[in-house]
């Protein structure tokens, strides 16, 4: 995919990990289609990839996977940041715009284990790794017996600590291990209406400068259902004042010509889900009324 820079090319910004750099795969061969000239990428190292060890609720501000990219934006250094969506910040950096989100993947979360049961079936006292607070509140709430431990890296990082004894299962995302090819090891993929998905999960979001050529050609390849989808689930996010350490899950997607918006939040009082409906062409606001009623 990667060809010598030049005034012509177009220039991606990704992580390092295997599955950032699938995702950029993917950004590349829809942009392809559209942009004057090569395709090439530029790998970053963010901070939260460098403080790999470090909880999430422990790293200060917020961006930890994405500021370094609109960094590279800004500074020129690369034309389209390729992110995961639901590692944005609500906000884009000024003068940057989310110009378009690439058809979106299962937007569920799976279980992995080491002998293929799933979460109901697993003893009491069974340890649960994942690095999400989302995924940690869910768990306490919906498999009380069961024992959730935070644990960060990439996907071959987690997969190597459940094959090495440190926990009994991993709670991940099934559209990381479909892009992987490793789909084969999920042994579930869990109910989004009740362990409800991230904001955003399962879509890869292309970023870049307002008014460039760069935000036409990522408007072209944007998918209008998963834009609508993910506009509604990131509002309901922003509605709440929330962010990427919020325990919160929000899934919207078309049926019967309505965008079906649920969401749920877990509190000190359990885990408290809403299901709305409203216009396709209307998100955000699908959104906001899903913060108000949780609220």
């Amino acid at each position: 995919m990667t060809a010598p820079a030049g005034a012509s090319s177009l220039r991606l910004a990704t992580r390092a990990s295997q599955l950032a750099l699938a995702q950029t795969d993917l950004a590349a061969t829809a942009l392809g289609r559209v942009a004057d000239g090569p395709i090439d990428t530029l790998v970053v190292r963010t901070s939260g990839d460098r403080q790999a060890d470090v909880p999430l609720d422990h790293l200060e501000g917020q961006g930890w996977f994405t500021s370094e990219l609109e960094r590279a934006l800004l500074d020129g250094a690369a034309q389209v940041a390729v992110h995961s969506a639901k590692d944005l910040p609500t906000e884009p950096a000024n003068g940057l715009v989310v110009a378009a989100y690439l058809p979106r993947a299962d937007a569920r979360d799976g279980t992995v284990t080491r002998d293929g049961r799933p979460l109901a079936e697993l003893p009491p006292g069974a340890i649960i790794g994942t690095g999400s607070l989302r995924r940690m509140a869910f768990l306490n709430g919906l498999y009380p017996d069961l024992a959730p431990k935070a644990i960060r890296g990439n996907v071959d990082t987690r997969l190597r600590k459940l094959a090495e004894g440190s926990v009994d299962a991993l709670v991940l995302a099934c559209a990381g291990l479909d892009r992987l090819g490793l789909a084969s090891q999920l042994a579930e993929r869990l109910d989004p209406s009740l362990f409800v998905p991230a904001p955003a999960q399962g879509a890869i979001a292309l970023e870049c400068a307002a008014g460039t050529p760069a935000q036409a050609w990522c408007e072209a390849v944007g998918d209008p259902e998963t834009t609508a989808a993910v506009s509604a689930e990131r509002a309901a996010l922003t509605g709440l004042g929330g962010g990427c350490l919020l325990p919160f899950g929000a899934w919207a997607r078309v049926a019967e010509g309505k965008l079906v918006l649920t969401a749920a939040l877990a509190t000190d009082d359990g885990i408290r889900h809403v299901r709305l409906e409203g216009p396709v062409d209307d998100p955000v606001s699908l959104g906001l009324a899903v913060a108000e009623a949780l609220r």
